[in-house]
């Protein structure tokens, strides 16, 4: 659940961004080589959105971007977990020996 919301958040905060990043890749280069490209820059897209679509033009699309931001975050973290437990139970890792001063020095303690 947490790895869920941390992923749909920073998906929802950064989503602006994102729509720029298309504006700019999705620009129409045209097919003859004889032909002088004009593309326009991150801040002229930018511009242009706000101008043609307002504020609301820079989060089109968001909702189902941050549900699949969720979805992917949490199952990315519920995996992280779920394998690390496997390890700790196996034995290919230590259980925490040494951290926070139980068992003797960490690692870099002095």
């Amino acid at each position: 659940m947490a790895g869920g919301c941390a992923g749909a958040t920073a998906w929802a905060f950064t989503f602006p961004l994102d729509c720029v990043r298309a504006g700019v890749q999705g620009q129409f280069i045209p097919p003859h080589a004889n032909e002088i490209i004009q593309k326009q820059g991150a801040y002229h897209v930018l511009k242009n959105l706000w101008l043609t679509k307002g504020f609301w033009g820079l989060y089109a699309g968001v909702g189902p971007s941050v549900a699949r931001a969720f979805l992917v975050s949490g199952s990315r973290f519920s995996s992280y977990e779920g394998v690390l437990w496997l390890c700790r139970w196996s034995g290919l890792t230590s259980a925490g020996e040494g951290e926070f001063g139980e068992e003797g020095p960490g690692p870099y303690d002095d």
